[in-house]
């Protein structure tokens, strides 16, 4: 399978190599990390690839990384996501099979739980604190080799969501997307306008040349080539949302009113289902097969 992927050099001691790797049914924006010194790596946001109309789950981008891996000589150390996604299915359970290495999220994710939980009417289902192997808190740091990584919490376009500092790359999920398509929406369940310009505005108190990696990038009317990486300097003066200081009211109204006009994700009532079980299907009922839970009428 042809995959759409390209890397980002490291700046030097303690910058990561970022290979970015893009999923074109979802839009999605996956990332190995590397530290150059000692060859360790991690990976973030890898996509379980799926078919909706046949419900049908394959794994073409998460093997893609498995082989780049072992292809470049590679330590796999972590398989880490930024929050819940609503739009694309984790592979994080099929990767750790695989790979033995640890999952991990952010622990507000047991928030993110409970309120699917009622959504889905399924009140025994959804236990992060089994379904993954750590739940970072917002300040908690870790090692990719050599590289010392940083959790910030980012809510908004969820209630959890984390966003990974590491070196001079910040992995922003969906907080930022591109500078000519703006920011990430915040309607889904536990979603704030209010949080997300907070969480934006952390993310832009880093140096100017800081990399900032996105969750998520559709192209635009004037740029059919995917991209994912900027930088924080580009954001503040070109961002078509916050660019040249907008406001929070500002924001809030902007963001608000164009969540107003957007649908569901057509993965998302499959997705959230999977991704609070760490990225694992619904248990397999006494057929050997699993069934996905789709609620109607509540959205």
């Amino acid at each position: 399978m042809d995959i759409l992927s390209k890397a980002s050099p490291s700046n030097g001691s303690g910058s990561p190599r970022v290979v970015g790797f893009y999923e074109p049914v979802t839009g999605s924006c996956q990332y190995i990390v590397v530290c150059e010194a000692t060859k360790k790596a991690a990976l973030i946001d890898v996509v379980l690839n799926f078919d909706t109309a046949a419900a049908r789950t394959s794994t073409e981008h998460a093997q893609w990384a498995l082989d780049y891996i072992e292809r470049k000589g590679l330590e796999l150390e972590w398989i880490l996501d930024t929050h819940p996604h609503a739009d694309h299915l984790m592979a994080s359970a099929w990767l750790k099979e695989r790979t033995g290495r640890p999952t991990a999220i952010g622990e507000k994710v047991r928030d993110i739980a409970g309120l699917w939980r009622e959504l889905y009417n399924m009140p025994d289902v959804f236990v992060p604190d089994v379904d993954f192997d750590r739940l970072f808190a917002h300040g908690d740091t870790f090692r990719i080799g050599d590289l010392e990584g940083r959790v910030l919490l980012s809510p908004g376009h969820t209630l959890g969501s984390i966003t990974y500092v590491v070196g001079d790359a910040i992995f922003a999920h969906d907080t930022f997307m591109q500078p000519d398509a703006g920011t990430a929406r915040c309607d889904f369940p536990g979603g704030s306008a209010k949080a997300l310009y907070t969480s934006l505005m952390a993310i832009l108190d880093y140096p100017d040349e800081t990399r900032i990696f996105i969750g998520h990038d559709y192209g635009t009317d004037d740029r059919e080539t995917p991209a994912w990486e900027s930088t924080v300097g580009e954001q503040k003066a070109a961002n078509k949302h916050l660019g040249g200081g907008t406001s929070e009211a500002a924001y809030v109204e902007l963001r608000e009113a164009r969540d107003a006009t957007l649908g569901l994700p057509k993965q998302m009532l499959h997705a959230l289902q999977v991704n609070l079980r760490g990225g694992r299907l619904p248990k397999p009922e006494a057929d050997g097969n699993s069934y996905f839970k789709i609620p109607a009428n509540r959205f």
